[in-house]
């Protein structure tokens, strides 16, 4: 996507204003079970953990912290904490993050540095493959998904960003150091 065509910070940010995100809401704790449950199967309340992209409703932090997980919040625009890219963390939660990245090679660097060795990056979006109509898929129409993935693509990140292994179970993508 050609630069002209990305939002910019100040319309990406009121985008994601208008997301509902109540952190008490059950059907958004509903939405990201898939990655709080893994995390609290591979991981003990003893990890540290980083929910990156948290958004205005980290409600992965707030499930983890009520099962007495330790979780920090990073987002560029509303838990802007810089100093915790300086930390190394035994698991990652990216929920509906990564289509957001305008550079995914310096994002995916960034995260793989951030990781203990064998830790795991655990990642929600939604995959595209060609059974899918492009034109009318949904995911698409948000003007703050500005990547789309494929199978193909998350075995390239894979690879070319030095993971052990991928699994891919639905929306929810896990890289295993």
């Amino acid at each position: 996507m050609g630069e002209e065509l990305k939002p910019n910070p100040e319309k990406e940010k009121r985008r994601y204003l208008e997301h509902n995100n109540d952190v008490e809401n059950v059907n958004y704790q509903n939405f990201v079970e898939p990655i709080t449950s893994a995390i609290m199967h591979d991981y003990t309340p003893t990890d540290n953990g980083l929910d990156f992209g948290a958004g205005t409703g980290p409600v992965i932090s707030k499930i983890l912290n009520d099962h007495n997980y330790n979780i920090q919040q990073y987002d560029p625009f509303f838990h802007n904490k810089p100093e915790l890219l300086n930390n190394k963390y035994d698991y990652i939660a990216c929920c509906e993050v990564i289509e957001h990245f305008h550079d995914p090679d310096k994002e995916f660097i960034l995260l793989k540095n951030l990781l203990q060795p064998k830790a795991k990056l655990y990642c929600m979006t939604d995959l595209y493959d060609d059974s899918i109509f492009f034109p009318n898929w949904y995911y698409k129409n948000d003007l703050t998904h500005v990547f789309i993935y494929k199978k193909e693509t998350i075995q390239f990140i894979k690879e070319k960003y030095g993971f052990s292994s991928v699994t891919i179970n639905n929306r929810l993508v896990v890289f295993s150091g």
